[in-house]
């Protein structure tokens, strides 16, 4: 009997421990970080101070086609595929996070994000596009991604990329 409570015991925990870290979290939804691009201009991907991790602005980079996924909401691209552009960014930051803390699992809490959407002028479902980011982050972190936010359109963003989200990470 205690062999098999101990047996429970342990299983129970592997898979609490599997739930609870981000990159297992990850790879059982299939992304594979990468390591993360070189920035644009003069500027650094992050910057830590304490316990904080800002990151800079990130775009929705496509790593199969290259460069960055391009478009105008309202006018060349749909909601969901600025969705899943805001997803990709993620994405891209969460690569950018790995390298500047080393491990995920480190995350306390993603504290505050700016999503940036490249939209027409009557375009008004930032939100719903930013949502392709902050689904991501829960999905990843539970309730440890759930996060202040701004979902803002944009006239125009950097290369005309779809997006560009940057966020604020609390850290061990």
């Amino acid at each position: 009997m205690k062999k098999i409570l101990a047996l429970c015991l342990l299983l129970i925990t592997q898979q609490l421990t599997a739930q609870q870290n981000p990159e297992a979290k990850l790879k059982e939804m299939g992304i594979t970080l990468s390591a993360p691009s070189a920035p644009v201009a003069n500027y650094v991907k992050f910057v830590r101070t304490g316990n904080l991790v800002f990151l800079s602005g990130h775009g929705p980079e496509d790593k199969i086609k290259g460069g960055y996924v391009i478009g105008k909401l309202g006018k060349d691209m749909g909601i969901e595929e600025g969705y899943a552009a805001a997803k990709l960014t993620g994405i891209s930051l969460l690569s950018t996070l790995k390298a500047a803390i080393g491990d995920l699992s480190k995350v306390k809490r993603i504290v505050k994000v700016l999503g940036m959407v490249n939209c027409t002028d009557n375009f008004a479902d930032q939100p719903k596009v930013i949502n392709g980011f902050s689904d991501l982050m829960v999905a990843v972190f539970g309730d440890a991604g759930r996060h202040a936010r701004s979902a803002v359109g944009m006239a125009s963003l950097p290369m005309n990329m779809a997006v560009e989200i940057e966020m604020v990470v609390e850290v061990e």
